[in-house]
């Protein structure tokens, strides 16, 4: 019997319907190069080391562009769920959006993974026992981050903060860090998403004298961010006197920025192409396809596409319920996770990096930008289980 939209079904090998998962993101606005379509062939490339089928069944991807619009993004994945019989969806890439979705595939008992969603209320408040976030998330590149600038001294902070869910969260956090610390947040600025001028917005983070200026946004509202500050000397690179920290910032971004501006610049990322032979390896197989060298967002896609099908493969069905506790009883291990741990709330807790990006002369040959400055042990990393207030989590 066919697997129905309503209810997903034991699989039997001679079904001829296939096994669809989808992946749902940015795929033409800010967030389309550190994840978009890197991210869809990243699922593509798992699936085919896989062996092209889960439990005998063939599987197919497919992908959509939720153009960063929340009611855009629910339409195409109610659509995927009732009339496509998508089983589990991945990446997503906006925080408003991957909320919204995590709780609609809990009422359908359908996996969710997000890889570019930084929001930690996923494994918070909106935890959800088939939703699974895979790659970082505002508490780890934001706490840590806050912690190490105190440490130096760094004690007052201004936020330029994209006014949405990703940024309010990641805005949180860093506050949290460093009034805990005994620091001060000297003011906060917030801004639409996509914006193109950010004069205003940086004249205000100038004029504060706050030693630490954050942008507290991400992809080409990042980019356009500090290439406007260098322009404003607003960081010490730049001549300035303040320092400037992008808490999420990807491989894709330095690109686009160059050596030249982005030197210097410190932050958390949980995946480096050039990290050691393993990374190198699958990222030369990306690079192949698609002429860029992999961000974490498509690291993770793939990786929590490969452990997806395993725990298809082991559960011997797709209702989201029996898989997610496959997925959490099998090993993880792959060129991305190390070895990690599949937690109650959906965390996957896995060492991250504190890297620098190099100057143009440190740079040897191309997309050689981080230096790994440290290697963060992932329940260091990571917001405490106990900590996140996850209705799954037993205290």
């Amino acid at each position: 019997m066919a697997t129905t939209a309503a209810m997903p079904m034991r699989l039997r090998a001679q079904e001829e319907a296939p096994l669809r998962i989808g992946v749902l993101n940015d795929q033409s606005g800010p967030f389309a190069d550190l994840s978009g379509l890197g991210s869809v062939e990243a699922a593509k490339l798992a699936v085919a080391d896989h062996g092209g089928r889960a439990n005998g069944v063939a599987v197919e991807v497919l992908a959509a562009d939720h153009q960063n619009k929340p009611d855009i993004g629910t339409g195409i994945l109610r659509k995927w769920l009732d009339v496509d019989n998508v089983q589990a969806v991945f990446d997503l890439g906006n925080s408003a959006i991957s909320l919204a979705a995590q709780q609609i595939m809990r009422e359908r008992n359908r996996i969710i993974v997000h890889s570019t969603s930084a929001t930690s209320d996923l494994t918070g408040s909106a935890c959800s026992p088939v939703g699974f976030h895979w790659v970082y998330d505002t508490y780890s590149n934001s706490a840590g981050i806050a912690k190490a600038l105190m440490s130096q001294g760094l004690d007052t902070w201004f936020f330029v903060t994209v006014d949405y869910a990703f940024g309010k969260s990641t805005e949180a956090v860093a506050r949290t860090a460093i009034e805990k610390a005994g620091g001060k947040v000297v003011g906060a600025v917030r801004h639409p998403l996509n914006t193109s001028d950010f004069s205003s917005f940086l004249l205000q983070a100038q004029s504060s004298n706050a030693k630490v200026i954050v942008f507290a946004n991400a992809g080409v509202d990042l980019t356009n961010c500090i290439k406007q500050a260098a322009e404003f000397r607003l960081s010490k690179m730049a001549g300035g006197s303040q320092t400037v920290v992008a808490p999420v910032m990807l491989l894709t971004d330095v690109h686009a920025i160059g050596l030249k501006l982005a030197q210097g610049l410190s932050f958390i990322s949980g995946f480096y192409w050039d990290k050691d032979d393993e990374t190198r390896a699958w990222s030369r197989r990306f690079f192949e396809r698609r002429r860029v060298m992999p961000t974490m967002s498509h690291a993770g896609v793939y990786s929590a596409v490969r452990h997806f099908l395993k725990g298809v493969d082991a559960a011997k069905t797709t209702a989201g319920l029996e898989v997610a506790n496959a997925m959490r009883a099998i090993p993880i291990s792959d060129m991305f996770t190390g070895n990690a741990v599949l937690r109650a709330d959906g965390r996957l807790v896995h060492d991250m990096l504190l890297v620098e990006v190099k100057s143009p002369e440190q740079s040897k040959y191309p997309w050689d930008y981080y230096n790994i400055k440290a290697v963060l042990p992932g329940a260091e990393a990571f917001r405490p289980l106990d900590e996140g207030g996850c209705s799954l989590v037993r205290t």
